[in-house]
Order: C-alpha cells, then structure tokens, then sequence
C-alpha cells in the first residue's frame, strides 16, 4: 500500500493499491484508466491556486494544478485520456461556522468537479459533504474504491 499525503498525489499499476488519511474538508481524487490499468490519486487541500505562488510540489496542494499535473503524468505512463475516471471523496463540514465562505470543503468539492469537467474527466462516484472524515484506498489492479471512516465502518465507492 503505497500512502499519498495531504497536497500530495501519486500513480500506480497493478499491484499496488494507494491510500490517502485524513480526508476532512480536503478532496481525494482518484483517477483510473481501467484499459491500461493506471491508477491516480490526489489528495488536495485547498479549491484554487489564484492568488497564490505554486511551486512544483505547491502545484499539490490545489485542484486547479495538482488534477491536471496528476493527468497529463499518466498519460506519459501510457494512460489514454478518453479512458480515465474519476472518483472524488472528502469535503467535509468539519466545523460549522455562522459564514459560509469558509466551507472549505464544499468549495473544494465544486473545484475538484469544475476541473474535472473542463478535462472532460467523468465522475462516476462521489463521497462527499458530511461531517466526517474518510480514509480513500484504491486498487490499480480494478479501480475499486473503498472508503473508511471511524465510527461508520467501510463501503464500495
């Protein structure tokens, strides 16, 4: 099992499986080409990198750099665009605030679909909003997903 970290992202093949922690209001991103058995996945912290300097491992942190660099990886590994999905978790509520301007999660969930789309990279499954956290596990060899959280156990995305 290979851990990808907060604003970090990594690619795998069979057999490896990849697992990303601590998905409270950050979204995890997997990206999955099932022809070519490539798998990608992300775990971003924050909607947009607008107003702020991006080095080559800051361009992680954010939706609008770190799906596209993860993308364009996998297609030099042998990815086919037109193949790839998506599976998106995270974005949760982790506190309730009086302003919703600073529902971090919510706004990385709609960045994380809006880059999506303009890659023209479908989500076929999501988990998100809530008020929980989630532990993301993919598997190259199929592409499943699976999503743990403490206190509600485990499920299939």
């Amino acid at each position: 099992m290979i851990s990808v970290g907060i604003s970090d992202w990594k690619i795998v093949t069979p057999p490896d499986t990849l697992v990303t922690y601590a998905l409270g209001s950050c979204v995890g991103i997997c990206l999955y080409d099932k022809m070519n058995k490539i798998a990608g996945l992300s775990h971003i912290m924050l909607p947009d990198s607008q107003n702020h300097e991006t080095s080559e491992t800051g361009r992680m942190k954010f939706a609008d750099t770190a799906i596209p660099d993860m993308l364009n990886k996998m297609i030099k590994m042998g990815a086919i665009k037109s193949t790839i999905k998506a599976k998106i978790a995270g974005g949760a509520i982790m506190f309730k605030l009086a302003n919703d301007r600073f529902n971090i999660g919510e706004r990385n969930v709609v960045a994380v679909k809006a880059t999506l789309q303009s890659l023209r990279i479908p989500v076929l499954a999501q988990d998100t909003g809530k008020d929980y956290g989630r532990t993301m596990i993919v598997n190259a060899t199929d592409g499943s997903v699976i999503i743990k959280s403490a206190n509600r156990g485990a499920w299939n995305l």
